[in-house]
């Protein structure tokens, strides 16, 4: 539309300069008419000047005229003839001019009285009317095209205006939003590294504990499992000398033996080798039950976790349900509220023997002079992790023993039950495996809460390890 109002603006201006140069044209010829006609009439040599000066400025306005007339096909088709009208005119013009200066004025206006020079004057004259018709036409059509032009033009611009503020409008909300999720993301940056060194003073106090822990398992084991070995070599010395008494008496052959060598034979087959076998079978046994416990720990670390979505109440209440007869019957109780945390994604077997380990304890180490009461709660932790208190009013722990009953092959208190000191220790191994942790707080004569810590979604504990 500005191209089009722009090629209206120069159709315009050329319209203008031809209708222009066809008045010139015009009025310099009726100039020229007035001074002949006044010459003749008066023959005052005054009224030669403005005819001079019109034939000559003439010739360079036809020159005009037709440079102005030549890029508008209806105009320049209507002077087509004007030029020899022009010519017969002024021809006109200067023989009545050349009559009155020789002295013929009375011929020279007897040729202006038979009308000829009246009517190529009215013809040029037509011809020019028709001229600045065909312009006048075209100048209201262009103008009318130009006004409609102008007035689209005004209403796209008001349109583009308005399409502008509301791009403008978009643009700001946009470029609000994204400063707005630039500073989030630059709050969350600032807050991951703020908590960056306290995960990673964590990590580095997990490490140093798994270390510690690494240590004690290998001289708990390499001395649990030397105990029964120093005893199987101590027995084997028994044994020996055992057998050199009945290896004396046996191969005697008919040679008489003092009344000691034969006591000694007789002691060897009745005490010492009994008692020497018994004590070695013992100790072998002690030593797989031992390895047994460590290859059952070993398994279940390197077993594939298998994270699902689960319910932490119903693995609780399937806990609780093999244990219910044995605490119902002693007129106890056991409650499992897990209304403020109950769903996580982890492995279910794994939640199934932590669980099961810790209510076994429970019934175990219960206090005979009251009936059990055995609470368990679940809580939200920070950074996508659930807590969960495994509480009893049972005999308690010791505070030296705290950390000690999650050691391999150590049990705490009076050892009235039987047991290898494994239960706590598996525990720990399980739900570290789940990426979390357990700790206990309590108190002699008056109960344990064993306080278990994991993450909602071990997925990303996984995901996070395989990476």
């Amino acid at each position: 539309m500005v191209q089009a109002n722009n090629n209206y603006s120069r159709e315009i201006l050329d319209l203008r300069i031809a209708r222009s140069a066809i008045l010139n044209v015009l009025l310099t010829l009726q100039d020229a008419e007035r001074g002949q006609r006044g010459f003749v009439m008066t023959q005052d040599p005054n009224y030669l000047e403005p005819y001079s000066e019109s034939t000559a400025r003439l010739p360079e306005r036809l020159r005009q005229l037709h440079k102005a007339t030549a890029a508008i096909p209806a105009v320049s088709r209507r002077i087509e003839g004007f030029d020899a009208i022009i010519d017969e005119k002024m021809k006109e013009m200067a023989g009545t001019i050349d009559l009155v200066r020789s002295g013929q004025r009375d011929r020279a206006v007897e040729l202006i009285r038979t009308d000829r020079g009246l009517q190529l004057m009215e013809d040029a004259r037509s011809t020019m009317d028709d001229a600045l018709d065909q312009v006048d036409d075209r100048l209201r059509v262009i103008v009318a095209e130009q006004i409609e032009v102008a007035a689209n033009l005004k209403w796209t611009t008001v349109s583009a205006a308005v399409a502008i503020v509301l791009v403008l409008a978009i643009a700001f909300f946009v470029i609000r939003e994204h400063i707005r999720a630039l500073s989030q993301a630059r709050a969350e940056v600032e807050v991951l590294n703020a908590g960056l060194e306290e995960r990673i003073s964590e990590r580095t106090q997990d490490l140093m504990r798994a270390n510690q822990e690494i240590q004690r398992f290998a001289y708990v084991v390499t001395h649990d499992l030397r105990a029964p070995l120093v005893n199987i070599m101590g027995f084997l010395s028994e044994l020996e000398n055992a057998l050199k008494s009945l290896t004396t008496y046996v191969l005697a052959d008919g040679k008489t033996l003092s009344e000691q060598q034969v006591m000694d034979a007789r002691t060897a087959v009745n005490d010492d080798l009994p008692e020497a076998i018994g004590f070695i079978r013992s100790s072998t046994r002690k030593m797989d039950q031992l390895i047994n416990a460590i290859l059952k720990i070993s398994r279940d670390g390197r077993r594939k976790l298998m994270p699902e979505q689960i319910d932490l109440k119903l693995i609780a209440d399937n806990a609780a349900a093999s244990i219910h007869h044995q605490i119902i019957s002693a007129g106890g109780s056991i409650t499992c509220d897990f209304a403020k945390a109950r769903h996580v994604v982890s492995d279910r077997i794994t939640l199934d023997q932590i669980f099961g380990n810790l209510f076994d304890n429970a019934v175990k180490y219960q206090d005979p002079s009251r009936p059990l009461v055995l609470e368990v709660h679940s809580y939200p932790v920070a950074r996508g992790r659930i807590g969960v208190d495994v509480k009893d009013n049972g005999r308690g722990i010791g505070p030296q023993d705290l950390e000690r009953v999650f050691e391999l092959f150590r049990r705490a208190g009076n050892q009235d039950q039987p047991g290898e000191g494994i239960g706590l220790a598996h525990v720990r191994s399980l739900i570290r495996n789940l990426g979390g942790d357990i700790t206990v707080e309590s108190e002699l004569g008056k109960g344990s809460t064993f306080k278990l810590v994991m993450p909602l979604d071990l997925t990303m504990i996984v995901r996070s390890t395989a990476l």
